[in-house]
């Protein structure tokens, strides 16, 4: 028998297709009656790809098994209500670190040496009448990071080939790293030049990045964000960006995405990218492809890849 799988948003191309082959797939964000659509399927549903899972769907599908995540944050998927009711989570963890602590580095330069901006000098004719200035590099500058899980070691270990002095603060002190730990976020702000989130989102670290943790990184102070956009008091992060209260931002992820405060996009001390921290294609074919083997291990009865609960 057919095993019919939910998806409620688009997903990567190759995922797609392979779900199309193993699986009988009913594409909710295509239906154009949502309701009519869902309830003649939803007794027929085992499992869910995708994220954006939330209790209100789950108590509509009595037969879903599984939710297969397409990331590695589940803050999109209602945990507690999945467990209630006996639903396996699984996400795509270790496939996109690469990715990300690449992005991460890569967006910390092009804060640090203004590279957007010295792109559209060079394009707007200016170069010959002027210079564009002197900024500021990454060697020999102090970053903390906030949550050394996978993503956070890789870009421990790229900022220490730029030379950086690498500190980290998360719930517990770690063991076998070689990075000094700080047992409050507020003392570790104040002791770098660079703030790093790739913390996960959640009510337990809701707006952790506060305006004291922010004022505490200064006037010289880079934050760069690409956890979740809920990490950081947001309007307190653009307030001070636009007082000098805070040196600069390179943000891949925002509160209320896709929308960005306006007032961001005037400033020259901010780099803004529309959360692309795992967008190539070689992490996105795995991801899709890590969805897809915790669901066919799943439905074989084999222990799931990459299980959440």
């Amino acid at each position: 028998m057919p095993i019919d799988i939910l998806q409620t948003g688009k997903l990567h191309a190759s995922c797609e297709a392979t779900l199309a082959e193993r699986y009988t797939v009913h594409k909710l964000h295509e239906a154009t009656d949502k309701d009519a659509f869902l309830a003649e399927i939803a007794s027929r549903i085992r499992a869910h790809a995708g994220s954006g899972v939330q209790a209100d769907l789950i108590g509509k599908l009595p037969k879903l098994e599984i939710i297969a995540g397409f990331g590695v944050g589940t803050d999109n998927i209602d945990i507690g209500a999945a467990k209630a009711a006996n639903v396996r989570v699984t996400n795509t963890p270790d496939v996109l670190n690469d990715a990300v602590a690449e992005l991460t580095i890569g967006m910390m330069i092009a804060l640090a040496r203004r590279i957007p901006q010295g792109d559209r000098f060079v394009r707007d004719g200016k170069w010959p009448g002027a210079g564009l200035g002197l900024f500021s590099e990454l060697t020999g500058k102090t970053v903390g990071i906030l949550g050394l899980g996978r993503i956070g070691k890789e870009i421990a270990t790229r900022a220490q080939a730029m030379k950086m002095r690498v500190v980290y603060h998360g719930r517990k002190r770690q063991d076998n790293v070689p990075y000094s730990y700080y047992d409050t976020l507020l003392a570790m702000a104040r002791d770098c030049d660079w703030l790093v989130l790739i913390a996960p989102g959640g009510q337990g670290t809701d707006r952790i990045v506060s305006r004291a943790v922010l004022e505490a990184l200064g006037p010289k102070g880079m934050l760069v964000n690409v956890g979740r956009g809920t990490l950081v008091d947001e309007p307190a992060m653009v307030d001070l960006l636009l007082n000098g209260g805070l040196g600069g931002a390179a943000l891949d992820v925002f509160e209320n995405e896709p929308q960005v405060p306006a007032a961001l996009f005037a400033l020259d001390t901010v780099v803004l990218s529309p959360h692309q921290g795992s967008a190539t294609h070689q992490t996105r074919d795995a991801m899709g492809a890590t969805l897809v083997a915790n669901l066919d291990a799943h439905f074989a009865g084999k222990p799931l890849i990459s299980p959440v609960v």
